[in-house]
């Protein structure tokens, strides 16, 4: 029953296409949740998308472009004028500001092989049927920095940004360009929520609030400990009294001489 909407979510991949333009989807929210995330995007890979492209005795590849919705119009071309796919990385594009870069390659879903449904019932392997029916933009947090790293770069996304995505089938005999979808519509990040945007629950408090409180609990400790501290004080006096001054008569010895009465 826990699995029952990931078989209907799977057998409806190939008909999602059905009757709508060629391009990238957003993942259902049943296949990935918490999607589109601050640095991420999950989209449904192109199953049988292409079919109609592919010959047999030829192989393909296909590369996933992403680019920023601020980005020219001009500038979303994925190919050079020989038909040859484009090589822009994210740091020649600034990230798809100034034009598309390639994100990702893979190989060609298969609409006659998809991945085994009943497998998708066991937790030990939802993860990698999954994967090979969704492909998350933005996931590799290292490739950037790593000096040996050769393959193509996935780096994260901005926040609170647009972008569209585009499939492109790659004939990999030829090195050329035989089919592509249109760009995706907009898909937005999620935008970072400011300190004073936090639901501090119970009050719905705001962040400034949070912090004239802070501080007023603060004084009311110091009062209340200075409080205590002068009270322990008084006590340990009235404890322990200073010692008294004894005023002790001093009798001298012409005080004590017996007055002789005259005889």
């Amino acid at each position: 029953m826990g699995s029952s909407w990931l078989v209907v979510a799977f057998c409806c991949l190939g008909q999602l296409y059905e009757g709508q333009s060629l391009k990238p989807q957003v993942a259902a929210p049943q296949l990935a949740t918490n999607n589109p995330t601050l640095t991420t995007v999950a989209l449904e890979k192109p199953f049988c998308m292409f079919d109609s492209s592919l010959h047999p005795n030829k192989s393909y590849i296909i590369y996933l472009y992403v680019m920023k919705e601020s980005a020219s119009a001009m500038m979303s071309l994925v190919t050079d004028t020989s038909n040859k796919p484009l090589d822009s990385t994210f740091q020649q594009t600034s990230g798809g500001q100034l034009g598309p870069y390639k994100a990702a390659w893979f190989h060609v879903p298969s609409c006659v092989s998809p991945p085994r449904l009943v497998d998708a019932g066991d937790i030990s392997k939802v993860s990698e049927v999954l994967k090979q029916y969704l492909f998350r933009v933005g996931d590799d947090s290292t490739c950037l920095y790593d000096p040996n790293f050769l393959d193509v770069c996935n780096p994260p996304l901005t926040s609170d940004t647009t972008y569209r995505f585009k499939y492109v089938l790659i004939d990999s005999t030829e090195g050329i360009v035989k089919d592509q979808t249109l760009w995706s519509d907009p898909i937005k990040t999620r935008r970072v929520k400011l300190p004073l945007q936090i639901d501090t629950w119970p009050g719905r408090r705001s962040g400034s609030m949070i912090v004239i409180t802070s501080i007023l609990s603060v004084l009311m400790f110091l009062l209340l400990a200075g409080f205590l501290a002068s009270v322990s004080s008084a006590v340990m006096r009235s404890e322990n009294p200073s010692a008294e001054t004894r005023c002790t008569p001093h009798t001298t010895q012409s005080d004590l001489r017996p007055q002789l009465s005259s005889q």
